[in-house]
């Protein structure tokens, strides 16, 4: 499967999807660290997440798939929410939780 067949079936399969450096467990940057923490706070029990780190032609192509050049980037339902600042601003907000709820139930 070509690798970006391969992203857009990872969207589509699972509700939220989060491209990372590392894992949940160990991340590898800040960024991701801050995101996955977010996403947890914020009620994300199943959450796919994917190690850009060890997968480097996902790492070297998610960029063009989506249109943002930086990881973490997380998708709903396909969809692109965004990188690490976009989803601390959702948590700020109040925002996350609704979208990971929404993720939940559909």
């Amino acid at each position: 499967m070509a690798v970006m067949q391969q992203i857009q079936a990872e969207v589509d399969r699972y509700p939220l999807v989060l491209f990372m450096k590392g894992t949940p467990q160990y991340p590898m940057c800040g960024f991701s660290s801050r995101a996955v923490q977010a996403l947890m706070a914020a009620g994300a029990v199943s959450l796919r997440t994917i190690n850009v780190l060890e997968e480097p032609e996902i790492r070297a192509n998610l960029p063009r798939f989506s249109n943002l050049p930086t990881f973490p980037q997380l998708f709903m339902h396909g969809e692109l929410i965004g990188g690490c600042d976009i989803v601390m601003e959702l948590f700020e907000a109040g925002e996350l939780k609704r979208i990971v709820e929404e993720a939940s139930v559909a």
